[in-house]
């Protein structure tokens, strides 16, 4: 005989308590951070000290992936646990005036712990689309709260990106004939053009008084901070300003560190940091086309735009004291795999789509092995026709096509560039990761037969996920509207020079 049902007040009680007890989540995104920029990950001269910290007594990843090496596709990924091929985040990225976005029946993390009684909140770079009225911004994606830019930061005229000091006009390309940058909060323009010299103080502020007003009302909470440290052109608050080695990029790494050092204690001022799965990566790898002041892919090749390990190989980093044992993991994991994780930890019921996402509980709390056995590479502009560029099958990767990009220029290897144009490999470029996971020297270049076998498995598995592959309709290919560009003086005239604050 089935037990009698729950009164109302007992009801209420339960999913208070359930509600109580389950985890905060904390996701820190980096932007074109490399693989080899954090001082975790071997820089000599990055100071991170926040960073080191969570990587020393956290878990780092070495092979951890974006599934995509530009912005938009792999926020897209990240926040849906699918390729942005199915949600059709692509080709590129979106722009001020971009007429699509994400589109609104995909489910993020933030819908999935929303519907489980968290509270959730995003600051910095969104990058998933603007549209009309602010249509595709994070308030109508699952987030409560919104703070931030709706686009990339160099997507503005330059000459009023303003770093520190106010004097100093940023390094770059200038007047594109856009709207100044806006700071949104939840879907109404605060500020135009942003003031960069108080942009991150302002976001660590509300950082830190969302974390203590989840905790204050015993509420589970999402905070994401999707920095927008490292992208070029770089900036800094003036605690930050000249202060690292490394000149600008280098300060603002620092700051990122800086912003990673204001969470971690409003965590512990909150009395939740034992209570609180922290998630460190980057969103692609380094754009080496800006040199020392691009980041640093390490020891991988090539970096952003590209399907070498330098384009969607990334830091990673997952701290939670007392449920994570410090120590290194080498398997293979994704930001794919984050959503699916959060919604098993927070006992969310994943949304009836196809995911390209794996369940990393084994890999964070028990040294497992992890369910993630392949990677798939698809470039910048993926097509149906060519499909994925690349492939990794444990240890082994597949290069299918090669292309390089501009931004990895400027390196000295001449396959990273724009004008390493589109190649095909038959039979497939083969590296194998752990023995050089710079890419330098093809197993395929010596007897291919001795590699035959690894070939056969490696293009049964693209076979496979090609053929359940279903690509959504191009949400960048719908176009630019200069009029959707966000005014902060609505119905002003003329755009965009009147869209500024006064």
């Amino acid at each position: 005989m089935p037990p009698p049902p729950l009164s109302p007040l007992l009801l209420t009680l339960s999913v208070g308590l359930a509600a109580a007890s389950s985890p905060g989540l904390v996701l820190l995104l980096a932007d074109d951070l490399g693989y080899g920029d954090p001082g975790c990950f071997g820089h000599p001269s990055s100071r991170t000290p926040n960073l080191d910290r969570l990587a020393a007594e956290g878990r780092r990843f070495s092979d951890f992936y974006s599934a995509a090496s530009v912005c938009s596709p792999s926020r897209a990924a990240l926040l849906t646990g699918r390729y942005p091929t199915r949600s059709g985040v692509f080709p590129g990225v979106f722009y001020p005036g971009s007429r699509g976005g994400l589109p609104l029946n995909e489910t993020t993390i933030a819908e999935l712990l929303r519907q489980q009684g968290y509270v959730t909140a995003m600051v910095g770079k969104w990058h998933l689309g603007y549209g009309s009225n602010g249509s595709y911004l994070p308030i109508h994606q699952g987030f409560d709260e919104f703070l931030g830019v709706p686009y990339s930061h160099d997507q503005g005229p330059c000459q009023n990106l303003t770093c520190f000091p106010p004097d100093t006009k940023c390094y770059g390309k200038c007047d594109q004939g856009v709207v100044l940058l806006p700071l949104v909060k939840n879907n109404k323009v605060i500020q135009q053009p942003v003031d960069f010299p108080t942009l991150t103080p302002l976001y660590d502020r509300f950082a830190r008084d969302f974390i203590l007003g989840a905790a204050k009302q015993h509420k589970p909470f999402f905070f994401y901070y999707a920095s927008h440290h490292t992208h070029y052109p770089q900036f800094a608050s003036a605690d930050f300003t000249g202060q690292s080695k490394r000149g600008p990029v280098g300060d603002a790494l620092m700051e990122f560190d800086g912003s990673v050092g204001v969470i971690m204690k409003a965590l512990k001022d909150a009395g939740v940091e034992n209570n609180t799965l922290v998630f460190f990566t980057s969103d692609n790898g380094p754009e080496l086309m800006r040199r020392s002041r691009g980041g640093n892919a390490g020891l991988l090749k090539c970096g952003k735009g590209t399907t070498y390990e330098g384009g969607m190989r990334e830091p990673a980093v997952a701290y939670w004291p007392g449920k994570i044992t410090p120590g290194v993991t080498h398997e293979l994991a994704s930001t794919l795999d984050i959503l699916p994780t959060i919604a098993t930890l927070s006992g969310a019921k994943l949304p009836p789509v196809k995911l390209d996402g794996y369940d990393m509980r084994d890999v964070l709390f028990n040294n497992g092995k992890s369910k993630r056995e392949t990677m798939f590479y698809y470039p910048v502009t993926p097509s149906r026709k060519l499909g994925v560029f690349a492939v990794r099958y444990g240890q082994y990767k597949a290069h299918y096509f090669t292309q390089g990009s501009t931004h990895s220029d400027s390196t000295p290897d001449r396959d990273c560039h724009w004008d390493s144009l589109l190649t095909s490999h038959n039979p497939p470029l083969l590296f194998d990761l752990e023995a050089d996971p710079s890419e330098n020297y093809p197993l395929s270049s010596s007897d291919i037969s001795n590699y035959s076998w690894i070939i056969k498995q490696i293009h049964e598995e693209k076979v496979k996920f090609e053929s359940g592959m279903e690509f959504g309709e191009s949400q960048i290919e719908r176009g630019i509207d200069p009029a959707l560009e966000p005014c902060i003086n609505l119905g002003c005239s003329p755009r965009p020079v009147c869209c500024r604050q006064t």
